[in-house]
């Protein structure tokens, strides 16, 4: 897992030196690169759902259940 880690930590890297930002990345680029990997990591099981033929996002029926009893009792 640290090699993974390493590497991709290289390939960023090389991917700032290829749009010529400096690092470490000013704020606003920085945040919008956070977003950037948040996304993705959201994409991955969603992409994973819509290959097997499920829907991208499913709600179990005790959350439903839940959230209705909260609206009941509040």
């Amino acid at each position: 897992m640290y090699l993974v880690s390493l590497g991709a930590g290289i390939l960023a890297g090389l991917l700032y030196g290829l749009i010529g930002v400096r690092s470490p990345a000013p704020p606003a680029i920085a945040l919008i690169g956070l977003l950037g990997m948040l996304l993705g990591e959201q994409a991955v099981p969603v992409a994973k759902r819509l290959i097997d033929g499920a829907p991208p996002a499913s709600v179990s029926p005790s959350v439903k259940d839940d959230a209705s009893d909260e609206s009941r009792h509040g």
